[in-house]
């Protein structure tokens, strides 16, 4: 009996392909799972369509990713931090990739909201200096903005 997948089933195909598999197989647990639906030429149609949808808009994803990215390109951060005494010190806190965020979205001139969840900050930055920080918008769209830290001296 041929099936059209609609996740991914381990160990049978990916969401989208025509497999072959037994009778019982799809009408016990397949089909009531909602894994699949049976591969009759209307649903083969459905689903054409359907991964056509799903190209344009990871096509429109990706491409205002970029247009983004173009926005990021050349930002730059200074955050002014109370650290301890000498040119390696420690800072009293931290920037954390929700400051980061904040930051870029109160005076980096974006015409779009950056969530914190998409600044790449491994750990929060604890030391002086400057720092290269990825932001991921895309899968395949990575921006690094520069990021300073200098010693407040109020």
């Amino acid at each position: 009996m041929k099936v059209i997948l609609k996740a991914d089933v381990e160990n049978l195909g990916e969401s989208g392909q025509v497999v072959d598999v037994k009778p019982g197989y799809a009408r016990n647990y397949l089909l009531p799972q909602g894994y699949a639906y049976e591969a009759s030429e209307a649903n083969l149609r459905r689903i054409e369509a359907e991964q056509a949808r799903a190209e344009e808009v990871a096509k429109r994803d990706y491409l205002e990713a970029r247009r983004r990215a173009s926005q990021l390109d050349k930002a730059s951060l200074t955050f002014l931090a109370r650290a301890g005494e000498g040119d390696d010190a420690k800072l009293f806190g931290s920037v954390t990739s929700s400051d980061i965020a904040e930051r870029l979205n109160s005076e980096g001139g974006l015409d779009f909201e950056l969530d914190r969840r998409l600044v790449q900050l491994d750990d929060p930055i604890k030391a002086l200096g400057a720092y290269q920080v990825p932001i991921r918008l895309h899968a395949d769209v990575t921006v690094e903005v520069d990021v300073r830290v200098d010693r407040d001296e109020a």
